[in-house]
């Protein structure tokens, strides 16, 4: 089967689209036939080598964390999935993973593909409405009537973010440049804010809950929107030095690879709480194009690789 994978640390030239051997399940898992997996900042910077003090990795590695396909085949045990469903989800960045043709994968990690979603649209959601479910639900508890500020809104992760904050019935600020503004409205943000020529502090005032996605100074100049004893959710770095005050929470999710949460997001979608962010789509043999796009951190939705 074809796959993309490195040897090294480097740049997208490290990236090398090649055949290698077809994977085999063991005890837990299923092989699936991958028929889109999406492409997220954490691959680029696995790739260059910014995660390697924390992320031991073995080459030849396989990067991409989540994807959408067909079970090809169950190892002993499993028994939730069986040949033929349409499942998606997400590995850990150790685990090889889903720029290639067809995954071993824990059956943990999985839940059925919603069923009024193609492949690229399920891929395009599986990591970013993994991480924003578990950062708005689990840790910061969003209920209806709060108020949350959603920074990079239109991005994968904060575009979720938006959906899954009105779905709860909360009153939703969001950050986005001006020519996203329109889609980011289209996801449910009450007032949009342009990052580049409005100060987000003047506007969004008295939060429940920041959703901190760009990190450095936005970080910091956050903390002034909460009203006290608000959280601040964060998944970027703060800026060196910072020391939250004591007034408010500040909560650093720890995204599980969980099966369970897939299928909450399953729920979600199948109740039309929560659609595709907008997809710029590429086959698998243009990874090195696609990282680029990604770097740049202005991509609108979600990069998806078509694979099948």
């Amino acid at each position: 089967m074809k796959a993309v994978e490195i040897d090294s640390y480097g740049g997208p030239e490290v990236l090398k689209f090649r055949d290698v051997l077809d994977p085999v399940p063991r005890a837990g898992e299923v092989v699936a036939d991958i028929f889109a997996a999406s492409v997220n900042p954490v691959d680029w910077k696995v790739r260059n080598g910014e995660r390697q003090a924390s992320l031991h990795l073995q080459f030849s590695h396989v990067l991409g964390v989540d994807f959408s396909g067909v079970v090809r085949s169950v190892g002993e045990g499993v028994t939730q999935f069986s040949v033929g469903d349409e499942v998606y989800g997400t590995t850990a960045q150790d685990q090889r993973g889903c720029y290639a043709e067809a995954l071993a994968v824990p059956a943990s990690q999985l839940a059925l593909k919603p069923k009024a979603m193609s492949h690229k649209e399920a891929a395009a959601i599986a990591l970013v409405g993994l991480t924003a479910l578990v950062s708005l639900d689990d840790v910061a508890g969003l209920k209806s009537g709060e108020t949350i500020l959603v920074h990079a809104a239109a991005g994968g992760v904060g575009g979720f973010a938006v959906q899954y904050a009105k779905s709860v019935g909360a009153k939703v600020f969001a950050t986005a440049s001006t020519p996203n503004h329109d889609y980011v409205r289209s996801l449910g943000a009450d007032v949009v804010i342009d990052y580049r020529s409005q100060d987000f502090t003047e506007i969004a005032k008295d939060c429940d809950v920041v959703y901190e996605t760009v990190g450095g100074d936005v970080q910091a100049r956050s903390v002034s929107v909460l009203k006290p004893g608000g959280r601040l959710v964060y998944i970027t770095k703060a800026p060196e030095g910072f020391v939250p005050p004591d007034h408010i929470e500040y909560l650093r999710p720890k995204v599980p690879r969980d099966g369970g949460h897939m299928a909450v997001i399953t729920e979600l979608v199948e109740k039309g709480a929560i659609w595709a962010p907008e997809i710029t789509e590429m086959p698998l043999d243009q990874i090195k194009r696609a990282h680029e796009l990604s770097a740049t951190e202005h991509v609108r939705g979600k990069i998806v690789l078509t694979v099948r």
